[in-house]
């Protein structure tokens, strides 16, 4: 249902597999950062690398989702 929504919307696999490549580029940035912040800080910084870290894996499979969408729908 919801790739169905994101196929029509014009969202293709492509899109989401370069998206997913992104979050970890975005993660790591954090996780750099999360060492440059003091101690009080530091804890709320690694937390939010790896919540970002959990989106790659996600958006991988909803690419691979779209492509499979891709060839039923057409």
């Amino acid at each position: 249902m919801v790739v169905q929504l994101l196929y029509r919307a014009g969202v293709r696999s492509v899109h989401m597999h370069l998206a997913s490549l992104a979050t970890i580029g975005l993660c790591i940035s954090f996780w750099v950062r999360a060492k440059t912040v003091d101690q009080e800080q530091r804890g709320n910084a690694e937390r939010r690398a790896l919540f970002v870290g959990l989106w790659p894996p996600t958006m991988w499979l909803i690419g691979d989702s779209l492509e499979s969408a891709r060839d039923r729908l057409g």
